[in-house]
This record gives structure tokens, sequence and C-alpha cells, in this order.
């Protein structure tokens, strides 16, 4: 799914008040740490990544290896933060998937 402006930007508000729930350290990245982001995508579809200052990386790293590595879509960086949103592939969990596809 490709999104659009107004797409984002729902997406944006949505991940507003929500923290952080995974975090890339000295390791960097590593095929684990993604097919672990795809398993979170499984069952959330939108949230936060946050680049440790002891991490050898940079957010436009983190986002070129996301995107290219995957289907999921980095929505906004904020810092060191990142939300990222991916539709599920279980259709019990795409809350925001169905709520984007009407927008």
């Amino acid at each position: 799914m490709i999104l659009r402006g107004k797409q984002k930007r729902y997406l944006r508000a949505q991940a507003h008040s929500m923290r952080p729930i995974f975090s890339v350290g000295k390791q960097g990245l590593t095929q684990t740490w993604l097919d672990q982001l795809q398993t979170a995508i499984d069952k959330r579809e939108l949230f936060k990544v946050n680049i440790l200052p002891n991490a050898g990386v940079d957010v436009a790293t983190l986002q070129a290896f996301i995107e290219e590595h995957s289907d999921i879509q980095v929505v906004q960086t904020i810092g060191h933060t990142l939300v990222l949103f991916g539709v599920s592939h279980d259709k019990n969990h795409r809350h925001y998937s169905q709520a984007v596809a009407a927008i």
C-alpha cells in the first residue's frame, strides 16, 4: 500500500501518544531484528522505533534498511524515533489499514 499525504497525517496522529516499543542498539541492524519488526506489524500495524545513542546507525540508514528489506513503511521520523506502518497478514488485526484505506 502506497500512502498518500492524508493517510500519513492520520497515522501520525494515531501514533502521537504511543511510546517506542523497539530500539536499535549497538548490535545494529540484523535480519532477526527485522523479523521481530514484521511480527509486531502483524499484531499492531503501527508503532514507534527508537535509535539509542550507542547505535552505529542514523535515521536515514535505518529507514533505508527497513524499506528495502521489508514491506514496512516509515510514516514519520522525529529526532531518533521512527513511526512504522505495515498491513497485517492477520485480518483480525487490521484496524489501522482499514481506516487508512477508507481515507
